[in-house]
């Protein structure tokens, strides 16, 4: 082999090839495509290289839609009461613990706080 001979075929073949075989697993890797359309693209891509590849990168979605509704498992942020019942909550211990409120007291503005007060 001649030195051009080897530097088209590492140059030039072998990126087309590498991306031709991405391309087809780009392609059957897709979920939002059926199985006739995948069959159709598979077809092109495999019978008309260049033009079959070029085609398909412009002409499919970016992102296919289950990429786009999946978001990732978060904590719902705590209801925005729950922070200021807890700050209020620890503000009465220490009113309790300075010895400014009795247990009773203290009891029962917990109670209150919490809902559990019988009116």
């Amino acid at each position: 082999m001649t030195f051009w001979q080897v530097f088209i075929t590492l140059m030039i073949f072998i990126p087309l090839i590498m991306l031709w075989v991405f391309t087809l697993i780009d392609l059957f890797q897709r979920d939002d495509l059926s199985g006739v359309a995948t069959a159709l693209w598979a077809i092109a891509i495999v019978l008309l290289p260049l033009v079959g590849m070029l085609v398909y990168f412009i002409l499919r979605d970016p992102a296919p839609p289950a990429a786009i509704t999946e978001e990732p498992l978060r904590a719902p942020p705590p209801p925005m009461g729950a922070v200021d019942v807890a700050d209020q909550l620890e503000r009465l211990a220490d009113l309790r613990d300075k010895g400014i409120l009795s247990d009773e007291e203290f009891q029962r503005e917990k109670d209150k706080l919490l809902g559990l007060a019988a009116e």
